[in-house]
């Protein structure tokens, strides 16, 4: 295939790192700082691991959030705005989706499908980035907790 028509991987990239200014969870894709940083040289089962956890923190966050939403009219929506998801995207990513780009211009609020109305848009995107960064971090420091205890129990092994 001709390279000018491959169409790049789907990261989970947002556009927004904040890895670079030193946090340890990108407030814009939610990944880790390692895994920012090391994406492209992980395997296809570890980039699946990294997307089905951000995944399930969208669920986690926006389907309660937009409980009015409809499926396929977020769907129909994602399709005409030419947005690219991953094939078995979940109802989470679908709606971080809509919702990013009804932040970027309101009016799209009707048409989107999300069942929330255009003066709701701002305050919904930011309770959810609250919401959402804040359940990354925590992820983050179970994550180093497990790492650092299972480090601490290995050498306590070897020393036995």
């Amino acid at each position: 295939m001709n390279k000018d028509h491959q169409v790049k991987a789907l990261t989970p990239c947002a556009g927004r790192c904040s890895t670079v200014f030193g946090d340890q969870v990108c407030r814009g894709c939610r990944r880790f700082d390692h895994e920012v940083i090391r994406w492209n040289n992980y395997t296809q089962e570890q980039q699946w691991a990294v997307w089905r956890r951000l995944d399930e923190q969208l669920d986690r966050i926006l389907v309660p959030m937009l409980v009015h939403a409809e499926l396929s009219q977020v769907e129909a929506f994602l399709d005409r705005k030419k947005v690219r998801v991953l094939e078995n995207a979940t109802w989470g990513r679908k709606l971080y989706h809509a919702l990013k780009l009804c932040e970027k211009n309101n009016t799209l609020a009707d048409e989107s499908g999300l069942g929330i109305k255009a003066s709701l848009v701002r305050p919904t995107w930011d309770a959810f980035e609250a919401k959402v960064l804040q359940l990354a971090e925590a992820s983050y420091e179970l994550a180093w907790i497990r790492a650092n205890t299972f480090g601490k129990n290995l050498i306590d092994m070897v020393e036995d």
